[in-house]
């Protein structure tokens, strides 16, 4: 499951539970046509609380997606995870599509304000690597 939402940064991106190779071609080629008709600059807030490690396939068509992000005037990327492995993968995928410096990683695990955190990023320059520690995420 993906969604592509235009917000007044940019674009809200959701992605959810399972996140296969036939639907990444879909993702693709929807944002292909919303980038199309979009700003020249624009941040991205990815939230994939919800997703689960993807397949080989999946992950090197995100990838090609997210240098299309990056061609076609993605600024900054913030991407919301609640898995460590689901974080490990991403990272590698922003490292080997040349996106990894204008992307920053958000485990609601260990970040309450994780939204926010993400927003100041995208809209501010605010590196959340490089500043306090995120306040906790209260115990479940």
């Amino acid at each position: 499951m993906y969604k592509i939402e235009p917000r007044e940064f940019g674009y809200y991106l959701t992605f959810g539970e399972v996140f296969n190779e036939n639907e990444s071609r879909l993702w693709l080629e929807e944002s292909k046509s919303v980038l199309s008709k979009g700003p020249n600059s624009f941040g991205v807030f990815v939230d994939m609380r919800t997703l689960q490690p993807m397949s080989f396939p999946a992950q090197r068509i995100l990838e090609k997606g997210q240098r299309y992000y990056k061609e076609t005037g993605m600024t900054r990327s913030v991407v919301i995870v609640d898995s460590p492995i689901l974080k490990r993968q991403l990272e590698d995928l922003a490292k080997e599509s040349g996106i990894y410096d204008w992307e920053r990683y958000v485990a609601t695990s260990v970040c309450s304000d994780w939204e926010q955190v993400g927003l100041e990023w995208i809209i501010n320059a605010v590196d959340p690597d490089k500043t306090k520690t995120p306040a906790p995420a209260p115990a479940p």
